[in-house]
C-alpha cells in the first residue's frame, strides 16, 4: 500500500517507495495537486509525477535513477553529420533553427500527441496546464528544432538551480529530438550543470549515454545542484565552434 495526499499532506520520505518486489517499483504515494508550488517540492526532493489520463496523481522515486552526465552524451557518426548540417544551417541563417522557450506550449502538445508505437499518453491536459504554470513561473523550459519555419523536434523539462529534470521528446523529422537534445546538453553544461535526470531506464536513453545510478548518488547530487546559481542563459550555442 502507498499513501493518499491530500492537498496540504507532505510527500513521505523517498526511502518508503515501493520496489521492484512489490511490482511498482519507485511508485512512492498518490493523490494530492499538480500545483506549481507542489511539482516544484517534488522535484526538490527527488520525486516526480507519472501517471495515465483517468488515473489519480501517482508519485515516483525510482531506484536506480537513469540520469545524462552532460560530458557523456553519445553522438553517433551520422548524428554528427547532421548537427554540422543543423549547426551551420542555425548560425548562417539556412533552412534549421533552434531556439529554447519560444514554443514550449507547442513543444509540450507535440510531446503529448498519440505515437505510432504507444496506445495512449501520460501527458494529459492536466500535465501539460501544470507544467505551462512552471514554464511561467520561469521552471519549466522547451528545446525546439525548426526547419523551413515548422517546429520538427523538440523536449521540455524542469530547471531548479543547476539541475535539469528531463520530461519528454518528440521528433517529425529523423534525429529531430536527438537534434534538440544536443543543444540543451551543451546549453546545460556550458551553464555549470553535469546531470539531467531521466527517471526510467530505456535503451533509447542508454543509447545517447545516459545510464543508471542508485538513488542515494543522485539525491547526492541533486542536494548539491539545485542549490546553485539558477541557469539564465537560454540561447543556442553552437557544437563545433567557440563563440563569444
Amino acid at each position: 500500500m502507498i499513501p493518499w495526499l491530500e492537498p496540504d499532506s507532505p510527500f513521505p520520505d523517498i526511502s518508503t517507495a515501493l520496489t521492484e518486489q512489490d511490482g511498482a517499483s519507485g511508485l512512492l504515494a498518490a493523490g494530492a495537486d499538480l500545483s506549481a508550488d507542489r511539482l516544484l517540492d517534488a522535484y526538490s526532493q527527488g520525486i516526480f509525477p507519472w501517471f495515465s489520463d483517468k488515473q489519480p496523481i501517482l508519485w515516483w522515486s525510482t531506484d536506480p535513477r537513469m540520469v545524462l552526465f552532460t560530458d557523456r552524451f553519445a553522438v553517433s557518426h551520422s548524428l554528427r553529420k547532421t548537427l554540422k548540417k543543423v549547426d551551420q544551417s542555425h548560425f548562417n541563417g539556412g533552412r534549421w533553427r533552434l531556439s529554447f522557450d519560444n514554443a514550449f506550449d507547442k513543444v509540450i502538445r507535440a510531446c503529448a500527441a498519440p505515437r505510432s508505437y504507444a496506445s495512449g499518453t501520460w501527458i494529459s491536459q492536466e500535465m501539460i496546464d501544470a507544467y505551462s504554470s512552471l514554464h511561467q513561473r520561469g521552471y519549466a523550459h522547451s528545446a525546439e528544432v525548426w526547419l523551413d519555419g515548422e517546429l520538427v523536434g523538440g523536449a521540455y523539462g524542469v530547471c531548479i538551480g543547476q539541475m535539469f529534470y528531463g520530461e519528454s521528446m518528440f521528433t517529425q523529422v529523423t534525429d529531430g529530438s536527438k537534434i534538440a537534445l544536443a543543444y540543451l546538453v551543451r546549453l546545460l553544461k556550458s551553464q555549470g550543470v553535469a546531470m539531467i535526470d531521466c527517471q526510467q531506464e530505456t535503451a533509447h536513453l542508454a543509447s545517447l549515454g545516459a545510464a543508471p545510478i542508485t538513488r542515494t548518488e543522485f539525491i547526492s547530487h541533486m542536494n548539491n545542484a539545485i542549490r546553485q546559481a539558477p541557469v539564465t542563459n537560454w540561447q543556442p550555442i553552437s557544437l563545433f565552434e567557440s563563440r563569444g
